[in-house]
């Protein structure tokens, strides 16, 4: 457990008691055959973790492309985890290095400078000669993430660099050259931003040439339980997890998938006072969101009998979950956010989405 937290190459094991699952060998099986390290002793941070249909149909669709060079696009809500699919990519068939560009926290000049390089006085305050991140790309693969927030002219530059393997640093007249596998992952409809012009049509069919869905948390509940063995093993002490606790996180909805269930997994550790996580230990919004007058907070409710009344849609559950922690933060969007498990700017997102109003 120590060696986890610390960064160590760990042992991803089953709890004595518990048989491992069809799926959960299926992947174990096909890391030991298709690369040369145990998948038992994979960096834990790194490991795809699930067991459900769509997590081994995933799978499934990683290992085809693993070994070829082609473009993937990775497509799937925020917190889903996209970076670790397009890693455990790299990881399958490794060659170079594996460099994340992050599209949505660069704009400008500074991001064609971070993308590309740049030469000594090439503008002020370039003292030196520096390396882009496609440089450091090279003969590896670079990562495209949230790729929809390219701006235009970049997104020009960057078609160019992709058919030609050519690029120019910011400031120089002279050509470098750069061949890398690329990877590129957005939140975001690409082929709507296509026809709405704020993505380039020829950039799109040249990335969309493997297009890989990452489903959200709650289209696969069977993979809340491995995660949840896996976040207490990476972060935790050995503590176990209640069955009544188990309940009421397969029963949530999880609007900041897997990061907001690991979020959760956090604070209920740090909460705890003994060997077992408990329905005590839940975050206030979960606790409020399942419990009722006269219950204690956190426990989970009975299970309706079914009576032909149709099921509250995700939308709604979404609506209430970000209604209530915006009421017990007061209205504090970045403290509602930060409880929620999720981004600021996915808060304002799902927020103008679903017409709510912060006080």
């Amino acid at each position: 457990m120590r060696a986890a937290r610390s960064g160590a190459p760990a042992r991803l094991t089953t709890p004595v008691g518990i048989v491992e699952s069809p799926r959960r060998l299926y992947i174990r099986e096909w890391f030991n055959a298709n690369t040369g390290e145990s998948m038992s002793f994979i960096n834990a941070k790194r490991i795809l973790v699930g067991t459900s249909e769509e997590t081994v149909r995933l799978y499934d669709e990683m290992s085809r492309v693993a070994p070829s060079n082609a473009p993937v696009l990775i497509l799937g809500d925020t917190g889903t985890g996209k970076e670790l699919v397009a890693r455990t990519i790299h990881e399958m068939a490794p060659r170079g290095s594996f460099v994340t560009v992050d599209c949505s926290s660069l704009v400008g000049t500074l991001l064609a400078t971070e993308l590309f390089g740049c030469v000594r006085g090439a503008f002020t305050g370039a003292t030196e000669t520096r390396p882009g991140l496609l440089a450091l790309a090279d003969g590896g693969t670079a990562f495209f993430d949230e790729i929809g927030e390219l701006p235009l002219d970049l997104q020009a530059n960057l078609l160019r660099v992709l058919q030609e393997k050519r690029y120019r640093p910011v400031g120089s007249v002279h050509e470098s050259r750069s061949d890398f596998r690329v990877i590129a992952a957005t939140n975001r409809n690409l082929a709507r931003e296509v026809d709405l012009g704020t993505f380039r049509r020829d950039l799109y069919y040249r990335l969309n040439v493997v297009t890989l869905h990452v489903k959200p948390l709650c289209r696969r509940r069977d993979d809340i339980p491995p995660l949840v063995e896996h976040f207490v093993a990476l972060h935790g002490d050995g503590q176990t997890t209640d069955p009544d606790l188990m309940d009421i996180l397969m029963a949530y909805h999880w609007p900041g998938n897997v990061r907001e269930l690991e979020n959760c997994v956090r604070q209920m550790l740090v909460s705890s006072h003994g060997p077992s996580l408990g329905v005590h230990c839940l975050p206030s919004h979960l606790a409020e969101l399942f419990g009722a007058p006269g219950q204690t907070p956190g426990r989970i409710p009975p299970k309706p009998v079914p009576s032909g009344h149709p099921i509250t849609p995700l939308e709604e559950l979404e609506r209430r979950a970000i209604t209530q922690a915006l009421a017990h933060t007061g209205g504090d969007r970045t403290a509602a956010a930060k409880a929620l498990g999720i981004g600021r700017t996915t808060l304002y997102r799902r927020l103008k989405a679903l017409s709510v109003e912060a006080s």
